[in-house]
This record gives structure tokens, sequence and C-alpha cells, in this order.
């Protein structure tokens, strides 16, 4: 692959690649240096990659930085002070914005890892079944056992933390 395509290539998926990244991590600054350090690792081993299943190669890479960075990090909290950016009027829709992006960040992480990449990669990436299972060496079978697993762990997650919200904001009213 010459200069130009990787060019295109980063252009691409770079986005992807963090938007990935930050929902594994849950923080920002890992995201950022996981996509950078995925390129360059795609840059180096350019000659590896399949245009078919370039999307799930990068995914790969930043899944297996993602898991080097959690093995050194002891901190694997979420940020407290996480802000979205929202095109809707007035700050009751941000605040409201802001809260379930903290909700569902919050929820992914108590998700068994190898169940959240899964999902992440087939929900919010859409990747196929199949281009997961050849970038994490399972079956086809396997990614779908973890990806309903997700679904089913995240909604029940979910559903406690609403009723627990539900529960909390009525004693304070």
């Amino acid at each position: 692959m010459d200069e130009p395509d990787f060019a295109a290539l980063y252009e691409r998926h770079a986005r992807d690649v963090y938007r990935f990244s930050l929902y594994l991590s849950g923080d920002f600054a890992l995201a950022e240096d996981i996509t950078a350090e995925t390129f360059a690792r795609a840059w180096i081993a350019r000659e590896r990659i399949r245009v078919g299943s370039v999307k799930a190669y990068l995914l790969m890479i930043a899944r297996n930085l993602y898991r080097d960075a959690s093995r050194r990090r002891t901190d694997t909290s979420m940020p407290v002070d996480l802000d979205v950016a929202d095109a809707a009027p007035g700050p009751e829709a941000s605040a409201q914005a802001r809260d379930e992006l903290q909700r569902v960040l919050s929820a992914l992480t108590q998700i068994p890892e190898h169940e959240r990449e899964v999902l992440l990669m087939a929900t919010v990436e859409g990747l196929s079944h199949q281009a997961i299972a050849v970038a994490l060496d399972l079956s086809v079978d396997a990614v779908k056992v973890r990806v309903h697993r997700a679904r089913v762990r995240l909604n029940a997650i979910r559903a406690g933390m609403e009723s627990n919200h539900v529960h909390h904001a009525s004693r304070h009213s």
C-alpha cells in the first residue's frame, strides 16, 4: 500500500478507531493515544493489510493496544467531568445528553471486556459477525453468543441504573 492510499485509509477510519477506543477505555486521552498508535502499527505492517478487512484489522490493533494499556493502568474509572457537545437548544437538553452518555459509558465498563469489545465492533462500528470473528480469531457462533450476552448484560445494567436513578430522585424530591 503506498502513501496516498494509506492517507485515505487514515481519513476513512481514524474517527471509527478513536470512537471504538473511547468506548472501550472511557478515557479521551487514552483513546487518542490508541488511535495514533493503531495507525503507526498499521503503517509499519501495511503490506499485510487486506482492503476487505482493513477496518476489522485496525479495530483489532486498537483492542490489543487497549488491553496492553489496561494491564499497565490501575485506575479505569470513567471521567467525572464528561462533556458532550449537543446541538439541541437549551442547557436542559445538553445536561440530559451528558447524563445519558455518562450512564451508557458507565454501563459499558461493567460488561466483561471480551463481550464489550465484540458488542462495540458489531453495533458501533457496524462490522459483520464474520469480520469480527476473523479479527478476534473466534468462530462466528462465538461472536454471536458474545454479542447477545453483552446486550443482555447491558440492558440489565441500564435497567438497574434507571431504577436506582428513579429511586434516588424520588427520595430527594
